[in-house]
């Protein structure tokens, strides 16, 4: 049986084929097109799923879209209506989109599905899940368990912004729910809005930032009392009511009412791109802070709910690896396992899931840790695109017969500071590069953390990298112990690894605070000493096992920097082309894909215009 899940039109829009309950491919629109967050029709990701498991779109049992429009318009037009006449401007704008493009989504899915090949509309099963089922689907069913608690967490589907539900066997059942306009990742993006990063893909900044706050400080605690006395009521069950006279997204055209904000915390709006201050940081924390005890609060009433063992989170709110590890200290659960792809983008694999297990009640199996096979679930490239590309742009390089040869080079250039450009196999599914489509480093080196994020990446400074690590050696690092393959959970860095920090730390600016040598792996221990880890496996990733056993036989350290294989603003690469081409636009030593090495001082002088500050808005 074959079915097709696809999610779209809001933010990244993703396809994803099922073959029974396996999961056969899986890929974002925005890896094709180049488009960040892509919201359109995901038509060159189904392609993509179609032809690598080799079916048509008139042999699929069925194709189900991740959430339910007519619903999702209820909720709109019932908010208006408790808002009129504020928000008139609002409405008049998304009414166009709605009446013109939603409103009649199924035509046009089949005349998007029909630009691919002629469909028979009349025999094309066209389904439509709910949105936090689709969610809580791709929680539960690719987990290791039987039976588990469900967790789903986000900014708004139709009506629900949180959920709890129960998972056993073939079967879920949502059991509560938040909702619209009360809701955890609203929250926390209005945040994001008001220290200047943008919503739906800056929050992971906001995370990043928080550690640079000083725990200890009376403004930091003023602030968890300014959320708490005016923007966020949380009751004991983690159910929140927001004080809508502080928002603006029901009615407005923004996030927040910016001088309301403004005069509740005493500075304002900051502005993208500008000056990082202290107090930008102290107000990261605390709503970090806040946000993790609604989330424990939460996770507390589902284990009350439920009595499972385990639990299971998506939701875009689930792709906090701040808030999944405190929830997993607090041990309120035996283990958790998080989604890879908690975001919208995962509403489609969990609808088909959703839609195979709930609709056709398939049994479910279960397959060792999981069934994401390591989330290498996108296309891959052979050595004929490779030579094509390399062909295209008169490019040098030296093949190995050998991989455990290019390893050895490779883990040399690493050593020596040089920093690597890493295309291999399939492409992960989810936001997260996890050695495939990478950008490595030596995690030892002082200056990389800066170097990469200022010259390779085009990005903040403060921002933090992951350290891969071998999972057999993990614990002589850090201080977890379980595997963590998807970069989902951080752990601290163990204390013999650690420099003590001078006494006026937290008096210090950012950029003192930044540069400290907090470790002998500095470049992935953040400020508190945590860092975002992914354990590398030799059953899941075998090539990018042998490059870090490799280093690791050069230097006795068995974990270097990963960081995603992208510059900011763009999306991950996904072809050899991609690849080559943020290669030449960046200061990348070296770029290996496939057997294929090639060196930057070998290559043709690269004569495309690329203004990193002007294109990113750094100048």
């Amino acid at each position: 049986m074959y079915i097709l899940g696809i999610s779209a039109f809001y933010h990244d829009s993703a396809a994803v084929l099922l073959k029974d309950d396996f999961i056969v491919a899986a890929a974002q629109e925005e890896r094709f097109t180049r488009k960040k967050h892509d919201p359109s029709f995901p038509i060159n990701a189904i392609k993509f799923c179609l032809e690598y498991g080799g079916v048509s779109l008139n042999e699929l049992d069925a194709i189900v879209f991740y959430e339910k429009p007519f619903t999702k318009f209820e909720r709109l037009i019932e908010t208006y209506y408790v808002y009129a006449p504020k928000g008139i401007k609002s409405f008049l704008s998304s009414m166009h989109v709605w009446i013109k493009e939603k409103l009649f989504l199924k035509k046009i899915m089949l005349d998007e599905l029909s630009k691919i090949e002629p469909v028979n509309k009349k025999k094309l099963n066209l389904l439509f899940s709910e949105h936090h089922l689709s969610h809580a689907a791709s929680a539960f069913f690719p987990s290791p368990y039987k039976e588990a608690a469900i967790l789903t967490i986000d900014g708004v589907g139709e009506w629900a912004t949180a959920s709890v539900g129960i998972g056993i066997d073939n079967k879920i059942e949502l059991l509560k729910e938040l909702r619209f306009p009360h809701s955890v990742g609203l929250l926390y993006s209005a945040f994001t809005y008001f220290l200047g990063f943008k919503v739906n893909s800056g929050e992971y900044k906001l995370m990043g930032l928080a550690p640079y706050g000083d725990p200890n400080s009376e403004r930091v605690k003023k602030f968890i009392s300014l959320i708490y006395d005016n923007l966020v009521d949380v009751k004991e069950d983690g159910s929140i009511f927001l004080n809508q006279d502080y928002f603006d997204y029901c009615t407005g055209l923004k996030m927040i009412k910016d001088d309301k904000w403004e005069k509740l915390f005493g500075f304002p709006k900051r502005e993208p791109e500008s000056e990082i201050e202290a107090h930008h940081c102290d107000l990261a924390y605390a709503i970090q802070k806040v946000t993790e005890d609604i989330i424990i609060r939460m996770a507390r009433y589902a284990k009350k709910l439920t009595g499972a063992k385990y639990l299971t989170m998506a939701g875009g709110v689930a792709l906090n690896c701040v808030a999944n590890s405190r929830l997993l200290r607090e041990g309120i659960f035996e283990d958790i396992w998080v989604q890879p792809a908690a975001g919208d983008a995962g509403g489609a694999l969990g609808a088909a899931y959703a839609v195979y297990h709930m609709y056709y009640g398939k049994p479910r199996t279960i397959q060792g840790f999981d069934k994401m096979q390591g989330c290498y679930l996108g296309p891959e490239y052979g050595e004929l695109e490779i030579k094509r590309v390399a062909n295209k742009y008169k490019a040098k390089y030296k093949y190995f017969d050998n991989f455990k040869e290019l390893c050895d080079i490779v883990a040399d250039y690493i050593a020596q500071g040089k920093v690597v450009g890493w295309f291999q196999g399939r492409m992960e599914w989810g936001p997260r590069a996890l050695g495939n489509r990478s950008i490595l480093a030596d995690a030892r080196n002082p200056e990389m953390q800066l170097n990469l994020n200022l010259k390779i990446k085009f990005r903040e400074g403060f921002r933090p990298f992951a350290p891969a690590v071998l999972y057999e050696d993990m614990q002589e690092y850090f201080a977890f112990d379980r595997p963590a393959p998807y970069m989902l959970f951080i752990a601290e860095v163990i204390s013999s690894r650690r420099n003590p920090l001078p006494l006026n730390y937290w008096s210090l600016p950012l950029r003192e605070k930044l540069y400290y040598l907090r470790s002998d792996i500095p470049a992935v221990t953040h400020i508190d000493f945590s860092a975002r880890i992914q354990t590398v496996h030799k059953e899941t990733n075998p090539r990018f096992y042998k490059l870090i056993d490799s280093f690791k036989k050069k230097t006795g350290y068995s974990v270097i920097i990963n960081t995603s294989f992208n510059v900011r603003g763009e999306p991950i690469v996904c072809n050899p082309d991609d690849a080559y081409k943020c290669f030449m636009r960046t200061d990348m030593d070296y770029l290996v894909m496939g057997n294929y090495l090639f060196d930057k001082k070998e290559q043709p002088v690269w004569t495309e215009e690329f203004d990193a500050k002007k294109l990113f808005g750094m100048d």
